[in-house]
């Protein structure tokens, strides 16, 4: 990113490095608040790759497909990367367009050379035909993923094939193979980057529900030691025993990237960038304040806590890193 943001002025940098932190800070915990921050970074260096990468990924999370779907069509325009073909093509499946979906597959196949990427164009391969009413034919291309997967293949991407695997098996009525799957998926994912533990959970029979704010309140309660001395249990959360889910729950990942097809993304659109995405003048600083100011105050709490980071550490040498 460094490198890239070179090519700008010393001012405009900082400004951006800003805007591209805060995005990273908050794509999983607010994807649309990301996105904002990453098209504020965008429309000052629409030219940069890392710039166009960050504002299709923040899309993407935000369910905003059709947005994301134009930024990585660029991004593939300006690096030439098969990589981003297996996540263009959920973006059409989420848009309702999974036989384009299929002739953008079809292109991956034959291009990409990454283990992981191959793994994942191969899922949504089988979601695609899922999304076409072809649940055997996506089952047997999962089956075959999982007993023959590419050479040096990450456990992590294995254990998303053997998770689609089995969301696909649950959504057929088998619940044996699922829980198999579901099983595997688990033992190849230790960090937890699937749900697969609590889809095995909720095929074994029971789900764990929390009252947050009970539990707020307890622990509140516990550090200003009241109840300390009557032996009463803190923080201790309720299990509630419900019957097997089915498919509850299933989303997106049968056979899919990270986004839900279903609904076609979901809320409204931001509008498609031009083809070249030509970048905008370069902005003064009253204006960026102003352009600030117009979000709401957690970002511009993120932003400011960002810009100060990344303006320490220019104080320290010229220009930017």
């Amino acid at each position: 990113m460094r490198a890239e943001l070179k090519s700008l002025s010393p001012e405009v940098a900082r400004i951006v490095a800003a805007h591209l932190v805060a995005a990273g800070q908050l794509i999983d915990d607010d994807p649309e608040l990301a996105y904002r921050h990453a098209e504020a970074a965008r429309r000052r260096a629409a030219r940069l790759p890392v710039v166009r990468e960050a504002t299709a990924e923040a899309a993407y999370a935000a369910g905003l497909h059709e947005a994301a779907l134009a930024q990585f069509r660029v991004l593939r325009r300006m690096t030439g990367s098969p990589d981003f073909l297996p996540v263009m093509a959920d973006c059409l499946r989420a848009l309702g367009k999974s036989r384009q979906a299929l002739d953008l597959v079809e292109e991956g196949l034959a291009e990409i050379q990454d283990p992981a990427m191959a793994v994942e164009i191969r899922i949504v391969q089988a979601g695609a035909r899922a999304d076409l009413g072809q649940g055997e034919e996506a089952s047997r291309l999962l089956r075959q993923l999982i007993e023959r997967p590419p050479a040096r293949t990450p456990q992590p991407a294995l254990a998303r094939a053997w998770y689609a695997w089995a969301d696909q098996e649950l959504a057929a009525g088998r619940q044996d193979e699922a829980r198999h799957g579901f099983a595997r998926a688990v033992k190849l994912d230790p960090s937890g980057q699937t749900d697969a533990l609590d889809r095995l959970d909720a095929l074994d029979g029971f789900v764990l529900e929390l009252d947050e704010d009970a539990l707020e309140d307890e622990t509140e309660s516990a550090e200003l030691g009241d109840g300390a001395g009557d032996g009463a249990e803190v923080g201790r959360p309720d299990a509630v025993e419900a019957g097997p889910t089915g498919r509850g729950g299933r989303g997106r990942e049968t056979g899919e990237t990270d986004a839900a097809p279903a609904d076609g993304g979901g809320g409204s659109e931001a509008p498609a960038d031009p083809e070249d995405g030509g970048e905008t003048d370069v902005v003064e600083s009253d204006v960026v304040e102003s352009d600030t100011a117009q979000l709401d105050a957690a970002e511009a709490g993120a932003d400011d806590g960002a810009a100060e980071a990344v303006a320490a550490d220019s104080d320290q040498r010229p220009g930017v890193d």
